[in-house]
């Protein structure tokens, strides 16, 4: 089961757009900053296939200027 957290940095005047758009997508939970325009976003897929179809996902956000990976944990069994 993958899990990753990252920083996601919305366009200009985006971050609640992109809040929104982050809460439609399954295997994602947001938390936003209180005083930044800055989001942090942690991933958990069931397996690598589900994770690489969100990967895609999130690379087509229009409202997304930048995601910096924060932390990564994929449990090989």
């Amino acid at each position: 089961m993958p899990i990753f957290s990252y920083l996601a940095i919305p366009k200009d005047g985006a971050r609640d757009v992109l809040c929104a758009e982050l809460a439609k997508i399954e295997h994602c939970q947001i938390i936003p900053a209180d005083n930044r325009d800055i989001v942090v976003l942690v991933t958990d897929t069931p397996d690598e296939s589900v994770e690489k179809e969100l990967q895609k996902k999130l690379k087509g956000l229009e409202c997304l200027h930048s995601l910096s990976l924060s932390f990564g944990y994929n449990e090989k069994v």
